[in-house]
Formats: structure tokens, sequence, C-alpha cells
């Protein structure tokens, strides 16, 4: 039982990167509603700065697919969750949230709330563009979802399943018109130039499958526009990578890797050539069209197409319902068709300017429909979820 308001001992579980950020921004709404607010699990460095302690780092859990990757760190990673269920089990918490990763988390939750633990999971599982089957086992395992997108409560209450829609944190984070030209300095670009941002994903699958093909797609988009320029953010731990793909590409001086600063690259560009996944939305956030991709190992493409419930992939377009900017996949996704794709959108400024204006207003549309009170709104769902 809690001893005070004030006082509130949470477990939380967060794996990679956008999920370390949102569970960083969800703490700063708890520390705000509990200030003796103590704080253990798994997570990553934006947690660890509001004081989480994290008994294991995030990017223990950062594994993607069906296919050779998770069965090599399978053994690991059940491990990891057998003694983390057994901490809290013997230490329990007044309330345990996962945070996305739903593959780890469902069934940590589900022992966890058998044994009298609330629970609650910020990200709703994506049941309405795959995997509808997981909507028993989110019944089973969680007291409340917390969900970051507006039509999410309405589908998991139809399964009698207690959500509250507390919009995406990111659309507090980035600003509604981003200063361009404040990205540009910070970088070293100038106004004038041409700049495309290369985004391969931020798991060591995702450089492994896209990053060489977006990098030869770069190398065909500078032979047509000599003077573009390009920009790619990189997780510190996968830059080794990134620059081995990058090094047989002929770029040069017109490429420039960086340590992270993915928002800045964002809004400093004119146009992304980038990897399906949260940073489609961060891209969208910051009004730039767009050229999403995606590939993966045969095994794990055909098992996804099989359990897909929608035609789009990326954020942007199964939001707005409709392909505001271009997928390519898997074989589709060659590098001459990639960098045909980002110079329409390079050259879209001259020769379609309502093409572009379109696009920013309906970024801008998606941008107000996310932008709510996220912290706090999540706070009062936990603190709701406690009491009854």
């Amino acid at each position: 039982m809690l001893t005070a308001k004030e006082t509130l001992n949470a477990a939380l579980v967060a794996g990679e990167t956008s999920g370390d950020l949102l569970a960083g921004l969800l703490l700063d709404g708890m520390k705000q509603r509990w200030p003796e607010l103590h704080s253990a699990g798994i997570g990553g460095p934006q947690m660890v700065k509001r004081g989480f302690e994290a008994w294991w780092p995030h990017d223990k859990l950062s594994v993607h697919g069906f296919g050779w990757e998770v069965l090599r760190r399978y053994r690991e990673i059940v491990g990891i969750r057998s003694q983390l269920r057994s901490r809290l089990l013997i230490n329990k918490p007044d309330v345990f949230i996962g945070v996305d990763v739903p593959d780890f988390n469902l069934d940590l939750e589900a022992a966890l709330k058998q044994q009298g633990i609330k629970t609650v999971h910020f990200v709703c599982p994506s049941v309405w563009a795959w995997r509808a089957d997981r909507l028993e086992k989110i019944k089973r395992s969680v007291d409340h979802v917390l969900c970051i997108f507006p039509f999410e409560p309405e589908l998991l209450a139809r399964h009698g399943i207690a959500a509250t829609y507390v919009g995406h944190p990111l659309a507090n984070v980035i600003p509604m018109q981003p200063d361009r030209a404040q990205a540009r300095a910070k970088l070293g670009l100038s106004l004038d130039d041409r700049v495309v941002a290369i985004l391969p994903g931020s798991r060591e699958s995702e450089i492994r499958h896209l990053a060489s093909g977006f990098f030869q797609a770069a190398a065909l988009i500078k032979r047509a526009h000599p003077a573009t320029k390009f920009i790619v953010p990189a997780i510190p731990a996968l830059k080794h990578q990134i620059e081995a793909a990058a090094a047989s590409s002929g770029l040069g001086d017109a490429l420039q890797l960086m340590d992270g600063q993915s928002h800045a690259a964002l809004a400093a560009c004119d146009v992304t050539l980038i990897a399906s996944g949260t940073a489609t939305l961060e891209a969208a956030l910051f009004k730039r069209p767009m050229v999403i991709s995606y590939r993966k190992g045969w095994l794990d493409w055909q098992i996804t197409q099989r359990k897909r419930l929608q035609p789009w992939v990326g954020l942007p377009n199964i939001l707005c319902g409709e392909f505001v900017v271009p997928e390519l996949l898997q074989d589709v996704a060659t590098p001459q068709a990639l960098a045909k794709e980002v110079l329409i959108w390079l050259d879209a400024p001259q020769s379609d300017p309502a093409k572009m204006q379109r696009l920013e207003h309906r970024f801008a549309t998606l941008h107000a429909e996310l932008q709510r009170d996220t912290s706090t709104l999540a706070a009062d769902a936990i603190a709701h979820v406690l009491q009854t």
C-alpha cells in the first residue's frame, strides 16, 4: 500500500531507444505526481537521467523479428525476464509499467498481475496493424493501457480492455514549426544546401538489411544532383556498422555521419530516406517529406506479411489512412527505386509546390491531433489504476 500520496514504488521495463525516450517522459509526469518516486527495472539513459535504477540496460531487449537474431538471443532474454519476475515478486512494487516491447512485457505483466501487482502497458501493441490475436493476451495481462493514438481506446474497449488516450509524447517535444535555420547552423549547413537525411534504423538487424541500399541510393541521388549533402544521425553503438556500409558509397565529404542528433537532422533536411518505425512519425512531426523503406530476412518477411491487417507499414500513412508518402519494402526497395522517390521530393518545391504544401498541412493536422499533456494524463491514469 502507498504510505502517502507523495510516495510510489514503480517497476518499469523499456526496450530500445524509442521506449527509453517514452519512459523518460512518463517518469517526468510520475515524479510531479509522486515526488517520492522510486523507479527501477530495465531502462536506458533517458530514464536513468530521471533517477531510474537500471538493473539491466534497455539495449538488452533490442531484438526484432522471427529469425536467427531472435533465436540467438532467446535464452539470454528469457533468463533476464525470469530473474526480473522473481525479483519483483519478492519485493512487490506498487505498479509495474511495461513500455512497449510487448513480446517481453506481456508475459511478465501476466505473471505479475496474477500475483496481485497492478500492471499498466504504455503504448498499445499494434493490434490494428497486425497480430490482432494479441488482444486476448493484453486483456489477461494488464489492468490498463496508455494509448498514444486517438483511435486505440475504442478498439480496446470493444474487447473489454481499459485504456486511456494520453497523446503522443513526441508531439510535445517537437515544435509545431521547427526551426530549420537553427538546425542547419547547428550542423554546419547553409540554408541553400540541398540536404537528405538518411536514417537506416536503430537496430543491428535494420542496419544490416537497409544501410547498404540506402547509401547506394544516396550515390545515385548525388549523381543526379552533385551538390546534395547527406546527413546520417547514428546511434553510437551502431556507428561503426553504418560507417562500414557507407565506406564504399563514394559519397566522400558529401556525407556527414553524426552521433545521434536525429531531431536536428530531421529539422534540417529537405527530405529523409528512412526506415519504417517511430522515426517516421518524428519525421512527420517535423513536417518533412520522406521515403519509407524496410527490408527483413525472408522468413521474417513471410510471417509479417501473413499477419498484416493494413496496406501501410509507415506510421504517417497509417495515421493519415492513405499513402501520403511512398513506401518501398523488401524486394521493391532497390537503390534505383529509392533514389527515384527521393529525387521526386527534392524537386517538388520547384516542380510541384502545392504537393509540398498539402503534405505540410496534413502533417500539421496530425501533429495537433497527437498533442496532449501526455505526462500528466498518463500519471492520472496510473493513479486511477492504483485506486481501483
